[in-house]
């Protein structure tokens, strides 16, 4: 019995230690969201599916900077014409520790984090309104590590447009499905090995 308990508590050492890796300075990670809902905020809500591709490199453990491109299309419920969404631009994640002001893991393999966006982008509706102008949002996440190296996550993101076209302003909020892998550093390899 005795030697079971110490096995476990070595396994969630080692598991933590592996994750904290995962996230360190110097690391990279790389991922897409592939299923997204919308829920409208100026309209009725609808869903779409797009592929939204990133990369962000860890300039100090936890906080991650990057870019992000946006290519969706989407159907709104109440019957309207499909519209087209793209966007490219810039984008910063912020990782919480465990025990951070309060926060817990809800799962030992996973991470709450932070994630804001600020770009170009725009929404083109056939025949219809259009906004082309600053691409932004904002909202929490949760990624759970299924491996030592990739991630999948779940993303809630105010999500909008503002500048130029037939709509000056177009929001939404989005839930986001997709992954991500974690490239480690030398250190980061060293310490997911010694892990194991």
């Amino acid at each position: 019995m005795k030697k079971l308990i110490l096995s476990g508590i070595l396994a969630v050492a080692g598991l933590t230690t592996t994750m904290n890796a995962q996230i360190q300075e110097g690391n990279w990670m790389v991922g897409s969201s592939l299923v997204s809902s919308n829920f409208g905020l100026n309209t009725g809500g609808g869903y779409s599916i797009g592929l939204q591709p990133k990369g962000a490199y860890f300039i100090k453990d936890n906080v991650a900077v990057g870019g992000y491109v946006n290519l969706g299309i989407s159907k709104v419920t109440n019957g309207s014409p499909t519209d087209f969404t793209y966007g490219v631009g810039a984008l910063g994640r912020y990782f919480l520790s465990p025990g951070e002001k309060g926060v817990d893991n809800l799962l030992n393999h996973g991470r709450w984090f932070f994630e804001g966006n600020l770009g170009v982008g725009g929404r083109s509706v056939e025949g219809g309104n259009s906004t082309t102008g600053l691409d932004f949002g904002v909202g929490p996440g949760y990624s759970y590590f299924i491996t030592p190296n990739i991630g999948l996550e779940g993303l809630v993101k105010y999500q909008g447009q503002s500048g130029f076209g037939s709509e000056g302003l177009n929001s939404n909020i989005t839930f986001n499905v997709g992954f991500s892998i974690y490239l480690p550093t030398s250190k980061g390899k060293q310490i997911i090995n010694d892990a194991k």
